[in-house]
């Protein structure tokens, strides 16, 4: 799991990244919760959500945020930290410039900074949203919703209501020719304590269906 070293807005940044085997292998994003909450690339949720990814094939990234661990700069209640994303997502396309999709994961915080980030970048085809905080972010900004993707919660969620995200995906689903799913975690609270594997289930199974065969055998290989 090499470590890396990107220049951000603020200056460095610090991620964990794993390359493909395959030269036009998609790539993927993924963004830890909030940074002042103890959120970083090394949430358990965060760590594993990397490896479904590199398993099924991807050149993939997870990083640390502003002021997170070795990044440097601070909090920037969203701004900033979309920048870092960006950065995060233009510093994985330079080394891998045959790279024919992207997608993006988050979770909290990191969910709603995805959703922005794929709003401006035509080239992520799907992404996944873990305990999207739609209660507490403004996340209007998704109209429409340009690719198809997941939202996945835990029906015990005490930060962010289930119905709160219900709302949202019922919003986003009538969008023609974009699929949204949404999926619970059963007994899973905001943070998935002792349900992680339960959440990776949910997660692989819906990598499996969306992407294409050779991804999957390439991931397996």
């Amino acid at each position: 799991m090499p470590e890396v070293i990107f220049t951000g807005e603020k200056g460095r940044l610090e991620g964990r990244y794993q390359p493909a085997k395959t030269r036009h292998a998609p790539i993927a994003i993924i963004l830890h919760p909030h940074p002042q909450f103890g959120g970083t690339m090394n949430n358990p949720v965060v760590y594993n959500l990397y490896y479904q990814f590199v398993n099924r094939g991807f050149s993939t990234l997870r990083f640390n945020f502003r002021g997170v661990g070795r990044s440097q700069g601070s909090f920037d209640h969203g701004q900033g930290e979309l920048a870092d994303a960006a950065a995060a997502l233009d510093w994985a396309q330079s080394i891998n410039p045959d790279a024919r999709a992207c997608w993006i994961a988050g979770f909290s915080f990191g969910a709603w900074i995805g959703m922005q980030l794929l709003m401006r970048r035509p080239e992520v085809e799907g992404f996944i949203s873990i305990a999207a905080p739609a209660n507490l972010y403004d996340f209007s900004f998704l109209a429409p919703c340009p690719s198809s993707g997941l939202f996945v919660h835990g029906d015990k969620d005490a930060v962010v209501p289930f119905s709160a995200v219900t709302g949202l995906v019922e919003k986003l689903k009538t969008q023609k020719g974009i699929i949204i799913e949404q999926q619970t975690v059963a007994d899973a609270n905001h943070f998935f304590d002792g349900k992680t594997e339960d959440l990776m289930e949910v997660i692989g199974g819906y990598l499996d269906r969306r992407l294409p065969e050779t991804a999957k055998k390439t991931g397996a290989a």
